[in-house]
């Protein structure tokens, strides 16, 4: 058995790439997951480098070292939390990281600010604001809705954080998007 951890992968599109990639090149598997795979014998160095040229193409990228893998897996499970569609009441981004990590968040934060040039939580409030963005394409949601699904203290916590990112207001976003 071998695991490989892939780069850039978020959504089950990308499990769905990934696996079509191993089925295409004959590689054997037992499961594809966000950011890991795990093959179901070690595979021969042309195989690997087969497979790491299809994941390229189709913008994923083997990581290699360890500190890489560990920031992946921050973002996956990251990007996890945030396709659960609701953040949980009170939620404390520190915690989960140590509680998923197994690891002292400081020193997770640490690295990646340092290999991402970007802080955690800068990292997931931008994650967040996408998830807004997207929310306001399907006009399903209201704002309300939004900032008590992502665990925004009022409103005007969320409007103030999406303007600051963005340059402008939710509604203003809406009627760019209509335009």
């Amino acid at each position: 058995m071998q695991e490989i951890r892939i780069k850039h992968m978020v959504c089950p599109r990308c499990i769905m790439a990934v696996e079509a990639a191993l089925s295409q090149l004959s590689i054997p598997f037992e499961k594809v997951e966000l950011g890991k795979v795990v093959l179901a014998e070690l595979i021969t160095e042309p195989s690997m480098r087969a497979f790491e040229s299809r994941l390229l193409a189709l913008g994923f990228e083997v990581l290699k070292d360890r500190d890489s893998q560990r920031i992946e897996r921050i973002k996956n499970l990251l990007s996890a939390l945030l396709g659960r569609e609701e953040i949980p009441s009170g939620f404390l981004l520190s915690e989960f990281i140590k509680t998923e990590m197994g690891e002292d968040y400081s020193a997770l934060s640490q690295l990646f600010s340092s290999m991402e040039g970007i802080t955690l939580e800068r990292y997931f409030i931008e994650q967040k604001i996408m998830k807004v963005k997207e929310w306001l394409s399907y006009e399903e949601l209201t704002l309300s809705e939004i900032a008590w699904k992502l665990d925004y203290s009022s409103v005007q916590h969320l409007s103030s954080q999406f303007k600051r990112l963005t340059g402008m207001t939710p509604s203003e976003h809406k009627k760019r998007r209509k335009q």
